[in-house]
């Protein structure tokens, strides 16, 4: 499946696949990965197993590909790979911390295995703590962090050298709602700065939703689903729950005259919204028929509903 969208068409590719597969032992992981990806923003989902950890890991050189290519900021991941670290910043969803190290000592030491200089990356880090919020306990060692303080060092060494391209996998994973939240508010920061663009995993839809303007779907190795989601929201049906008071066939008629699609369960009605046509109109119509409308729910296809079709296909 070979996908691009048009959406920031002036900003240059961030990833660029043709035909990218990688295969462990007799196992094909991915299979035929081609795309452009271009967003400021792009969510990663998939089933488990699906290949999201195993492409991060190839797009950072960590894997080899056993066929076709990939680019990231068109440096080729076989041969440019340094060119590439030097541009991305990592989160990983399994902690790789030194326990008895400080906070400030560990996100300098990562500073500098990025590239920097000893007193630049001194003064980075503390600049990186104090940006996720743990100017407090930056001299604390990381043995003693809880769960939302280690996840905050794990962005703080990841944004340490100012990189173009920042990874994060499972950024939110074991945090509890208000410590979610302060990340997700973060992650919309830096997306916002716009000097960092993003690639999210995750197996929360939500924080994809909430992040991410493109999202690119995988399914048992290949790409399932990829698009701008705004987009692919406009384009979506739009779905309409009423309870009503007094309603019969000729109420029932003119909503369909509309050209939306109507299914009538006593006093319940469930329609598909046709292009063009609002809820004022449903209004007009019931006051012109004098009919009451109890309860009313509206809503659009979710990212829960794309991703539930993507992997249906």
């Amino acid at each position: 499946m070979q996908v691009q969208t048009p959406l920031a068409a002036s900003l240059p590719p961030l990833v660029e696949m043709q035909g990218l597969s990688v295969r462990f032992g007799d196992r094909d992981i991915l299979q035929g990965l081609t795309a452009s990806l271009r967003g400021r923003s792009i969510g990663l989902l998939g089933p488990n197993g699906a290949g999201k950890s195993t492409l991060i890991n190839t797009l950072l050189g960590f894997y080899r590909s056993t066929a076709g290519s990939a680019r990231v900021f068109g440096y080729d991941v076989g041969t440019e790979i340094r060119n590439i670290r030097g541009l991305v910043g990592y989160m990983p969803e399994n902690d790789a911390f030194i326990s008895k190290m400080s906070a400030v000592s560990f996100v300098q030491m990562m500073g500098e295995l990025s590239g920097l200089p000893p007193s630049m990356a001194l003064e980075r880090a503390h600049e990186a703590l104090f940006y996720v919020g743990l100017a407090e306990a930056r001299y604390r060692k990381l043995g003693t962090y809880s769960l939302g303080m280690k996840q905050l060092a794990k962005l703080a060494q990841a944004i340490v050298h100012g990189p173009k391209l920042l990874i994060l996998d499972e950024p939110t994973n074991g945090l509890d709602p208000s410590a979610r939240q302060r990340m997700i508010r973060m992650i919309k920061d830096i997306r916002d700065g716009k000097e960092m663009r993003i690639v999210l995993c995750s197996h929360l839809l939500r924080d994809v939703e909430d992040t991410c303007d493109e999202v690119l779907i995988l399914k048992q190795g290949r790409i399932a689903h990829y698009s701008n989601l705004d987009e692919e929201r406009r384009a979506n049906k739009r779905f309409l729950e009423l309870e009503t008071y007094g309603a019969n066939g000729d109420f029932t008629e003119a909503i369909e005259k509309l050209g939306c699609e109507c299914a009538v369960t006593g006093n319940r009605m469930k329609m598909i919204l046709a292009d063009g046509v609002e809820t004022r109109d449903i209004f007009r119509i019931a006051a012109e028929r004098e009919v009451r409308i109890r309860r009313m729910n509206f809503r659009r296809d979710t990212l829960e509903d794309i991703f539930l079709k993507a992997m249906e296909s």
